[in-house]
């Protein structure tokens, strides 16, 4: 990863440059596909935007912190004419995780940070997050990438699919169910060409 800094990069150097104090994220997505893993697939890193994950106990402390808003949206107007933002930031109880994820993160430190304190959630969670939209094929492409770099198993995902919160919303549970079986199928290829 050399030559100029990817999307995941800029957006998190300038978001840094305008905080004044300490603010940590729980990145995921592309962005932490980029940053929180060696050879990563070149396409994480034109991704337009940043999302992270909100522990529940913090959800309160950053909704909060006006400072973290205004940094925030001073990085959403620099970057506005390229198309690039820091955009979704969920409460945990929005996303498919494991119950107890937060216990997991690994921190991320490729980039020189002065207020930002970086992690992304432990592989098998991030596969999780993508099944979030489904079978759709961009996730399931970053979901392979994940399994692989990892050698994530079919047993380590039915047993974090069993350590999952549950999902109260119908929607939810559709897409899951459409992607749960092309995970399985990932794992189970990844075993046989490891």
């Amino acid at each position: 990863m050399s030559g100029a800094p990817a999307n995941p990069e800029r957006l998190l150097l300038a978001l840094d440059e305008n905080l004044d104090h300490q603010v940590q994220l729980i990145i995921y997505g592309r962005s932490a596909l980029w940053l929180g893993f060696d050879h990563p697939p070149a396409v994480a890193a034109a991704t337009f935007d940043v999302d992270a994950i909100i522990p529940d106990a913090q959800v309160q402390a950053l909704a909060d912190d006006a400072r973290f808003w205004d940094a925030r949206d001073a990085v959403n107007r620099r970057f506005k004419a390229e198309g690039l933002y820091i955009t979704h930031l969920f409460p945990e109880s929005e996303v498919f995780l494991r119950r107890n994820w937060a216990e997991h993160i690994i921190p991320i430190t490729r980039l020189r940070l002065n207020h930002l304190e970086l992690f992304r959630p432990a592989t098998v969670d991030l596969v999780l997050t993508k099944m979030m939209r489904g079978n759709d094929e961009q996730d399931m492409a970053d979901a392979e990438f994940m399994i692989g770099h990892d050698r994530i198993t079919e047993g380590q995902l039915m047993e974090a699919f069993s350590q999952m919160k549950p999902l109260a919303l119908v929607e939810l549970r559709d897409a899951f169910a459409r992607a749960k079986p092309v995970v399985l199928e990932l794992a189970r290829e990844a075993t046989t060409t490891a």
